[in-house]
């Protein structure tokens, strides 16, 4: 089985004014985290917007990053489903139209008990025929995971063989896997936009899952440590930590205006419900972060001013 490591950056589900998917600027943001050095791609997952999608829109948007990506590094598919019916219609959509992998949560809708979580993912691994991801996420959308049942499901069912850890202390949850798994696990990667990743790759992360805005950045980031640079590493977060912050309170609004502001999308829209846009204020400090941090991209540099106002799709 593949063994994956590094940055596997999340591009967003860019939308046009109609608020429709907009696959051209999807292709410029896969393209961009190719050009920026990401070492895999992963969505639709929820720093995709894979909520406010259709289930037709997220097979879409699956087939546009394989294609788009033309096996230039492994792309891993967001599957996670109401029920295991629902996450294997996605799972053999992804293997069919060749995915390197897939990752799903627990079922987002109603919550599962163990055995059902443990039927879901022998459904998924079943109908995918690929590596799986087990996405350990909080609520609303995620159902906590303990490090020990997450051990078992590896240990278990054939094909789960990686973690993405994003509950908190997400290290210590790691170090727990860690210390019960056994060769059948491949490897744990950190997500929370790399927040806490200095610390997860000393505890033997294998990568991280941020959204892909500064995926120049988190890939400096990674191959200063991987390069054993732990001082260059920190100096290159210190300065996107205050980025990351933002992006903890407002998620995809950030996302997509730090991208149109570097030209790779043409708006920031967004999809409700539950919509968080960015205010005066907002695009002030974000201005103000932009002015440091803009100073590490290698790609795709600053070209576009401020949004005035930000309108949301429905």
């Amino acid at each position: 089985m593949t063994r994956f490591r590094g940055v596997f950056t999340i591009p967003v589900t860019p939308f046009d004014d109609a608020g429709a998917v907009d696959e051209a600027a999807l292709r410029s943001c896969v393209r961009f985290c190719l050009d920026a050095g990401a070492h895999g791609l992963v969505a639709p997952v929820n720093a995709s917007e894979f909520t406010a999608l259709t289930d037709e829109e997220r097979q879409r948007v699956a087939e546009v990053i394989v294609e788009t990506a033309e096996k230039r590094i492994p792309v891993v598919i967001g599957v996670s489903g109401t029920s295991a019916r629902h996450a294997a219609l996605f799972a053999g959509h992804a293997r069919r139209i060749g995915a390197d992998a897939v990752i799903a949560m627990p079922p987002y809708a109603r919550k599962a008990s163990q055995a059902e979580i443990a039927d879901y993912f022998k459904v998924i691994t079943a109908a995918a025929e690929l590596p799986v991801f087990i996405q350990n996420y909080g609520p609303p959308v995620g159902t906590p995971l303990s490090a020990a049942f997450m051990v078992e499901l590896v240990e278990t069912v054939d094909g789960v063989a990686y973690v993405k850890e994003e509950t908190l202390p997400a290290g210590q949850v790691m170090s727990q896997v860690f210390r019960l798994a056994g060769p059948r696990l491949h490897g744990v990667m950190g997500g929370m936009a790399g927040r806490f990743l200095l610390d997860e790759y000393r505890r033997g992360a294998c990568g991280t899952m941020p959204a892909c805005e500064v995926t120049d950045v988190h890939v400096a980031l990674w191959n200063a440590l991987e390069a054993g640079d732990e001082a260059g590493a920190r100096a290159i977060f210190n300065r996107l930590l205050p980025l990351l912050n933002l992006e903890w309170l407002y998620g995809a609004a950030v996302y997509k205006e730090v991208l149109r502001r570097r030209g790779v999308i043409p708006n920031a829209l967004l999809r409700g419900p539950g919509l968080h846009t960015l205010d005066a204020f907002d695009h002030r400090e974000l201005d103000a972060i932009l002015a440091d941090v803009s100073q590490l991209f290698t790609v795709a540099p600053l070209v576009a001013e401020p949004a005035k106002e930000v309108v949301a799709a429905d």
